[in-house]
């Protein structure tokens, strides 16, 4: 089955940056869509990035403009560039995968959306303060 581990969290100031990686390994990482989520405290889980297997990314609103995503097929990986983070970006941050060439419907807010995704890491927090 497919495994993914994140790794690259931590503490960092407002205004900071921070990268997110994802390593993906079990099958054809490839054939797989690919999203960061992260969920804060108290609040549900939502979606961040994801990136198609073509290589299309998307975004939340919310990181709009401030996060990257992009997937390196040669090495099974995802990444996430977070830049001017913010105090409300705190959050534990996952990987997740999704057997298929597209992301979602509602991929961002909608868990019918965001448990279309099989397969979970165990999250890397992230905290900006």
């Amino acid at each position: 089955h497919v495994q993914l581990v994140e790794s690259g969290g931590g503490s960092v100031q407002a205004g900071g940056s921070q990268r997110l990686s994802c390593a993906f390994s079990g099958y054809t990482y490839s054939e797989h869509c690919m999203g960061l989520f992260r969920q804060a405290p108290g609040k549900r889980r939502e979606g961040v990035a994801a990136v198609d297997t073509k290589g299309s990314a998307s975004y939340a609103d919310s990181v709009k403009g401030r996060f990257t995503v992009s997937r390196d097929n040669a090495n099974n990986t995802v990444n996430l560039m977070m830049n001017s983070l913010k105090p409300e970006d705190t959050a534990m941050y996952y990987c997740a995968a999704e057997f298929g060439p597209s992301k979602p419907e509602g991929w961002v807010h909608d868990p019918r959306g965001i448990n279309e995704f099989n397969y979970w890491g165990q999250g890397t927090q992230v905290t900006v303060s």
